[in-house]
C-alpha cells in the first residue's frame, strides 16, 4: 500500500532557518519513544527523491514493515551546500519526523550521512539510525587492483568522512574521485535517464570513458541515472551502490532489538516540495 501526503508543514524553504533561536544552533525539541514498538515506523530520509533508491530495497528485504519516506526536495540540492546548512537541514527534518513515532530512522542520502550521521547518533542514542556510505568496499572486493570511480556530490567527496574510507582502500586500486555537479538536480525533475543526462555525463566522464572496471554511485539519486552512466561508460563498467547493503544493516538492527513486524507493509511518501509532480514521481521511481 503507498500512501502520499505533500506535508507542506514540513517544508523547510530554501534561504530560510529551519531552526529558530541562535544562528548554527541545533535545537532539539522533540524526544524519541524509548518504548519502541514492532508497529512504529520505519522513517527514511533523504535530500529529495534519491534516497527512494534505498527504499525500494528496504521495501523488498522488510516488505512486513511500515515506512515513512520523507524527501526534502524544497531544499535540493544538499551536495552542493555548506557542512553546516546540511546538518541543520538534516536535523529540522528529523524534528518533524519523530512525533510520529518511529522505531529506525534511515538517513539514505550520503551528504546527509557524511554531515550529520554522528550528530544524529549522539542526540537520539535510543534511536536506530542506519546511514549510507559509498560501497567502495564492495568495489574494491570485487575489483582487486581495479580502476575504481567514486561518483558523489562535492561535499560528500570533500567531507573527513569519505576521506578515512578512501585511505583504506587506495593501496589496493585506483580510485577516481567523479563529483557530477547538476545530475541530483535531473534526477529531481524526472530526467535522469534523459538525453540531457548523458550529454552531461559525456562531458563529465569524457576523460574516463574506457579507463574504469567500476563506479561507485555516491549518491542515492544516481541509481536513476544508471541507464545513462552505462550507455556512456559502456555496460562492461561495474555500476554499484550502497542501498542493499544499508537496507540489510536496517534488518539486522531491528532483529537485533526484536523489532520486527509481522502484517501487511505499509508506505507513506511525503516531501516539503509543494510541486504536485513529484507525487507521481515518486511512485514511478518506487516502482522502476
Amino acid at each position: 500500500m503507498v500512501c502520499y501526503f505533500p506535508r507542506p508543514s514540513a517544508c523547510f524553504l530554501a534561504g530560510s532557518d529551519p531552526f529558530p533561536g541562535i544562528p548554527g544552533e541545533i535545537i532539539l525539541n522533540s524526544k524519541v519513544n524509548n518504548m519502541n514498538r514492532k508497529d512504529d515506523l520505519i522513517a527514511v530520509f533523504d535530500s529529495g527523491v534519491g534516497g527512494i533508491s534505498v527504499l525500494r530495497h528496504l521495501v523488498k528485504l522488510l516488505p512486513a514493515e511500515r515506512f515513512l519516506y520523507f524527501g526534502d526536495s524544497a531544499n535540493a540540492p544538499y551536495g552542493t551546500r555548506s557542512r553546516e546548512e546540511v546538518e541543520k537541514l538534516t536535523f529540522a527534518a528529523v524534528e518533524s519526523l519523530l512525533p510520529r513515532g518511529l522505531k529506525a530512522l534511515v538517513v539514505a542520502c550520503n551528504t546527509a550521512t557524511s554531515a550529520a550521521i554522528d550528530s544524529l547518533r549522539s542526540a537520539y542514542p535510543d534511536l536506530i539510525i542506519v546511514g549510507i556510505e559509498p560501497a567502495l568496499k564492495l568495489a574494491a572486493d570485487h575489483f582487486p587492483g581495479g580502476r575504481i570511480g567514486v561518483m558523489a556530490t562535492p561535499m560528500t567527496l570533500a567531507e573527513e568522512k569519505f576521506s578515512h574510507l578512501l585511505s583504506r582502500y587506495h593501496r589496493d586500486s585506483e580510485i577516481y574521485k567523479l563529483p557530477a555537479p547538476g545530475l541530483v538536480e535531473l534526477v529531481e525533475a524526472g530526467a535522469g535517464n534523459s538525453p540531457q543526462a548523458e550529454a552531461l555525463l559525456r562531458k563529465l566522464l569524457a576523460p574516463y570513458v574506457g579507463k574504469l572496471d567500476a563506479v561507485v554511485l555516491g549518491c542515492t539519486h544516481y541509481p536513476f541515472a544508471a541507464k545513462a552512466l552505462s550507455r556512456v561508460l559502456g555496460p562492461e563498467v561495474a555500476l554499484l551502490d550502497g542501498g542493499e547493503g544499508t537496507a540489510r544493516e536496517t534488518c539486522r538492527r531491528l532483529e537485533q532489538a526484536d523489532l520486527l513486524r509481522q502484517g501487511a507493509g505499509e508506505i507513506i511518501i511525503e516531501n516539503s516540495s509543494r510541486d504536485p509532480a513529484l507525487k507521481a514521481l515518486s511512485l514511478t521511481l518506487l516502482n522502476s
